[in-house]
């Protein structure tokens, strides 16, 4: 495994370590998948936010069996942003080479969702997520009141990653080894959706 990076090193720099340990991870996403329906179905989710998996990601798309999916879109004027529609219209790929949804499939609001599963290249103990850098989770999320819960592997959750002041923090971390709530940040306040 490389060598970790420094809290204070530059998020391109953790992005290539996380890149190439997740290069190195097992598929264990039915090991991830069972513990985050528990998880789910108790705090009383019905309708999900999920994502459709780059290669190397938890694959999460079992959960349909279960709830209500929806699937991202990535737009991008008149700003970048993320629109939410079912998962089973995600019929083309993005360019980000990501199964989503096509630019007239019917739209669902953010209010009606119950929790949001966000990918992510690594995240901390705190809930702080490494994305790729395009900040579209950053932008949806600022007042959802739902559950966020962070999917990554568990070679990939991290004492402390590199954040600024509009990164938001998941609330739980789910892995192949479970669920945990993230920690509280060094401030003591709780991380954004506990």
């Amino acid at each position: 495994m490389p060598p970790l990076p420094s809290p204070t090193a530059p998020k391109p720099e953790w992005r290539a370590w996380a890149r190439e340990v997740r290069a190195s991870q097992p598929d264990r996403s039915a090991d991830l998948c069972a513990p985050l329906t528990a998880f789910l179905h108790g705090q009383g989710a019905r309708r999900v936010l999920a994502y459709h998996a780059l290669p190397g990601e938890p694959e999460v798309g079992a959960l349909a069996a279960e709830f209500e999916l929806l699937a991202p879109r990535a737009r991008f004027r008149p700003a970048p942003h993320l629109t939410l529609h079912p998962w089973e219209t995600a019929t083309e790929v993005s360019r980000f080479g990501v199964r989503q949804p096509p630019a007239d499939a019917p739209g669902v609001a953010l209010e009606t969702v119950d929790a949001v599963l966000l990918p992510g290249l690594a995240f901390d103990r705190r809930g702080v997520r490494l994305g790729y850098g395009g900040g579209f989770y950053d932008r949806l999320l600022p007042d959802f009141g739902g559950l966020t819960v962070g999917v990554v592997w568990g070679a990939l959750v991290v004492g402390e990653l590199p954040s600024e002041a509009h990164d938001l923090r998941v609330g739980f971390l789910a892995t192949e080894g479970g669920l945990t709530p993230a920690q509280p940040s060094p401030n003591g306040h709780a991380s954004q959706g506990t």
